[in-house]
């Protein structure tokens, strides 16, 4: 049965803890030509490097072969329609990672593609990026339940994500976003529901110290997300307060860590040389997308596997 991971809440917490263990054997154990033979196409509407690189990387190292597809080759919903491309590739290719605009592509692209579809990035969520995060705090920290998470800035894609896999791990979750740019009420209202049973704790406020407070992982992203560029100078304004720095940072426990998934705006969401703090895991977060994926790739198209999740 066909699986897909479009999205963190698809997974179950035992199917989260088992992605991350099997990253941890791979990184430790090195490379293993898993799936010889499989080819992966990378169909991106946005530009990437760590994405990109990773998934690559991941299915290079585990015997496969990946086939990109940049949006001038293909024109998803314009040279092609969406249907079509996803049964055509179906015929060609063992799994399609999807980088996307709209969430909608991605619903569509699995519901007529007969291969595994990864959500590799849409405006919805990042699910890829933030279990790559999940296996950096485990490495770090080596547990997820009780710990609490501060995420300060947009209600973006990354933050649905963040947020999901919290009420799913039992983390929990505290956001501090201006007015206006809040979680997505559906995507609350489900990690609300999740929490239910993990015990996680689920806060929102507009103040960042207060969200930050004996935190033990301060989060941001950028303020502008791709294809958000026209609202640039506005989205400057509405953030003015929420930049992480060395202050808003010590208000956290003295051994949090300080994560951002990257790109990273220099003196905008984050004040300048953060990244270089002792603090800092960024560079261990974008290493760990390799890994992670590995062990995603492995657990889709793998035969004598079952899959991550059903769609």
């Amino acid at each position: 049965m066909k699986k897909d991971l479009l999205s963190v809440s698809a997974l179950s917490r035992k199917e989260i803890e088992q992605l991350i263990e099997q990253a941890l054997r791979m990184k430790q154990k090195g490379v293993q030509a898993l799936l010889s033979g499989k080819t992966l196409a990378l169909l991106f509407e946005k530009p990437s490097l760590r994405t990109r690189v990773s998934f690559d990387l991941a299915i290079h190292q585990l015997g496969g072969h990946a086939i990109y597809l940049s949006p001038d080759e293909v024109g998803l919903g314009r040279r092609e329609a969406i249907p079509d491309v996803a049964r055509v590739l179906s015929r060609y290719v063992n799994g399609i990672a999807a980088r996307t605009f709209s969430h909608q592509t991605l619903l569509i692209l699995a519901e007529h593609s007969s291969v595994p579809v990864i959500n590799a990035l849409s405006d919805l969520e990042h699910p890829c990026q933030v279990l790559s995060d999940l296996l950096t705090i485990y490495e770090k920290k080596g547990r997820l339940a009780g710990l609490t998470l501060a995420f300060i800035g947009d209600g973006n894609n990354v933050a649905h994500s963040l947020l999901l896999a919290a009420s799913l791990t039992g983390m929990n979750f505290r956001i501090a976003s201006p007015l206006g740019y809040e979680i997505k009420k559906q995507v609350l209202n489900q990690s609300r529901e999740l929490a239910t049973s993990s015990g996680s704790q689920i806060e929102l406020t507009a103040e960042p110290g207060e969200a930050a407070k004996e935190a033990d992982i301060v989060y941001t992203d950028v303020w502008t997300s791709m294809g958000q560029e026209a609202e640039a100078e506005k989205r400057r304004l509405a953030f003015s307060g929420y930049q992480v720095d060395d202050k808003l940072l010590s208000l956290a426990k003295g051994d949090a860590l300080f994560m951002h998934p990257l790109p990273a705006h220099h003196g905008e969401e984050i004040s300048a040389r953060l990244l270089d703090s002792p603090q800092s895991v960024v560079f261990d977060q974008a290493a760990n997308r390799l890994h992670l994926q590995k062990a995603l790739l492995a657990k889709l198209l793998l035969p004598t596997n079952s899959g991550v999740a059903s769609k």
